[in-house]
């Protein structure tokens, strides 16, 4: 069972987190909430030590001072921020979390990119009115991230600690 709450709440989350900001430009507070409660409370019933739980958390908490401050300077969405320090308790201080920093960084990146090419193009007024692409047409918006953290989030996740533990029950080691 508990396999199953690591393989579905992570996963989950990233897909709901990214399609909510292709289609609101926002990520409710509540994905963010359900990862971190998921977390603390599948975690130590893993056999996670104290000391690795508490590192968790101190990568979370660690993530969320440098976003709440980009934040603040007006570089990150508010929902942007939350979500990235929510997604760093499941990776942990180490690999994961740098594997997640830097897809995150490379496909933002290529996510900014290809929206400000398409700002550009005349694809924009043809297609602007689109459910899924509106957003990005308009000038004044920002880019929506979480596609970019969702992104990055499933393809750190198989080597976070709680994805490692669920396979290897999985297969039976």
């Amino acid at each position: 069972m508990l396999e199953a709450t690591v393989f579905v709440v992570f996963p989950f989350c990233m897909a709901f987190a990214a399609i909510s900001d292709i289609l609101s430009m926002t990520i409710a507070n509540r994905v963010s909430i359900v990862l971190v409660l998921t977390f603390a409370v599948v975690a130590p019933l893993t056999g996670m030590d104290w000391g690795a739980y508490g590192l968790h958390f101190a990568a979370g908490a660690a993530v969320l001072a440098v976003t709440f401050a980009l934040f603040a300077l007006g570089g990150m969405g508010g929902g942007d921020a939350k979500l990235l320090a929510a997604t760093s308790v499941w990776m942990g201080l180490g690999f994961p979390l740098i594997q997640y920093l830097i897809y995150s960084s490379i496909f933002g990146g290529m996510l900014t990119l290809w929206i400000l090419a398409y700002r550009r193009s005349i694809f924009h007024a043809f297609l602007g009115q689109n459910m899924f692409l509106r957003h990005f047409a308009e000038d004044q918006k920002g880019v929506p991230y979480g596609i970019a953290l969702g992104i990055g989030g499933m393809l750190a996740f198989p080597n976070s600690p709680l994805a490692l533990w669920a396979l290897g029950k999985a297969v039976g080691q």
